[in-house]
């Protein structure tokens, strides 16, 4: 990677804007980085983070404050959990390749300051754009995409240095949720599109006359291609309306099962009705189960992973996991050091296991899985008891 290669010069209301490509798990890059801002000598350098993302490079112990009982009832395991999974495949290739993940980020960062040059985060909050990405995934497609994050955290090892020219592409959170390719085509405007045009406004709106933007490199050409449109920023910080079709699930699986059962006791009587409220407490108790005693829950956490599905399976209010999760919880809650380990565990499956966070964070969205696929299998069964 040479300087030349990764330089492109933009210009806009007076102000020149140097738009430096990188790899973020590179060293060469981090150095490119600081040469070009010591050359350059710029009044602004912007680069591609938001608050969170560097406040989470740059505090060492964030994750003492994290409110794993808060994160449970907002619902937001599956979301954590994710997030956890991808600074994992970071911090994996990074080991591997003697660079902290993020280095040329912050390396701009550590330049500007000793140049006397403003520092400006531009990307979007990545919490918002997570979020934006998962209102267009259902259940199904949040089960592959935790198996595709599982898979690439454990296949993270055998990368090479060279294979970090095809990283120079798109950034880590990019390349795990765009190897899903065709399955998932609107993760693509959430992940790549709808940021380049965010990027490109904000380094757009940066003070000063000569600017340097850090960016990865797969951004460049988007925001060539946005920097001389309008952009609604607004917009793109807005979430967008649920999908119409979960409340429907949410309440037309529960008054399906109700129906069943009910026309099943009057249709075909007592037996046929207790057979098939058998059926669903079955499906639903041993998928729940299996799933909490898949992420190594306490037995006690199983057994309430089991009680709770067949009621919760017909509450949409609460799930399985969110029992689970909180018993969990309640039996082992995690100490100091689970926080202060989750850095280095989180570098392995093994770690994610061990660990008291990322195992409450896998039993709540295992037993959840769990207990979504007993639902569905115990209908069919209920249904046969009619022929």
């Amino acid at each position: 990677m040479t300087e030349h290669e990764n330089k492109d010069l933009l210009v806009a209301e007076g102000k020149q804007v140097v738009l430096l490509g990188t790899a973020h798990v590179s060293k060469e890059s981090a150095d490119l980085v600081a040469r070009v801002i010591d050359e350059e000598a710029p009044d602004t350098v912007c680069v591609e983070l938001c608050e969170s993302r560097y406040q989470a490079m740059t505090q060492k112990n964030r994750w003492e404050n994290t409110d794993l009982i808060k994160v449970i009832r907002e619902k937001k395991a599956f979301l954590l959990l994710s997030n956890l999974m991808l600074a994992a495949f970071q911090k994996k290739i990074g080991n591997k390749l003697g660079i902290k993940p993020g280095e040329e980020m912050l390396r701009a960062v550590q330049r500007a300051e000793a140049l006397g040059a403003e520092v400006r985060l531009c990307d979007r909050d990545i919490r918002i754009t997570l979020a934006r990405a998962w209102r267009l995934m259902g259940l199904w497609t949040k089960m592959k995409l935790l198996v595709q994050l599982i898979t690439s955290t454990v296949g993270a090892s055998t990368i090479e240095e060279a294979d970090i020219e095809e990283l120079k592409k798109k950034d880590v959170l990019e390349t795990l949720l765009l190897e899903m390719g065709d399955l998932l085509p609107e993760l693509r405007q959430v992940l790549i599109d709808e940021r380049d045009q965010y990027l490109a406004e904000k380094i757009r709106r940066a003070p000063g006359k000569k600017i340097v933007a850090v960016v990865g490199a797969g951004h460049v050409p988007g925001i060539q291609k946005q920097w001389n449109r309008a952009v609604d920023l607004e917009a793109l910080e807005t979430l967008p309306p649920g999908s119409k079709l979960l409340p429907f699930l949410k309440w037309g699986i529960p008054l399906l099962v109700a129906g069943l059962i009910g026309v099943g006791f009057y249709m075909a009587g007592a037996d046929a009705g207790a057979h098939m409220i058998k059926w669903w407490v079955l499906a639903n108790a041993v998928c729940a189960g299996l799933g909490a005693a898949a992420a190594l829950a306490h037995p006690l956490t199983i057994l309430s992973a089991i009680v709770a599905s067949p009621i919760t399976s017909l509450n949409p209010m609460i799930a399985a996991g969110w029992v689970a999760g909180l018993m969990e919880t309640f039996l082992g809650k995690p100490k100091v050091r689970d926080f202060e380990r989750l850095p280095e565990d989180i570098a392995s499956p093994k770690g994610f296991w061990k660990n008291k966070i990322t195992r409450i964070l896998l039993i709540v969205v295992f037993t959840n899985m769990g207990s979504s696929l007993g639902a569905f299998v115990a209908i069919p069964l209920m249904a046969s008891v009619f022929s």
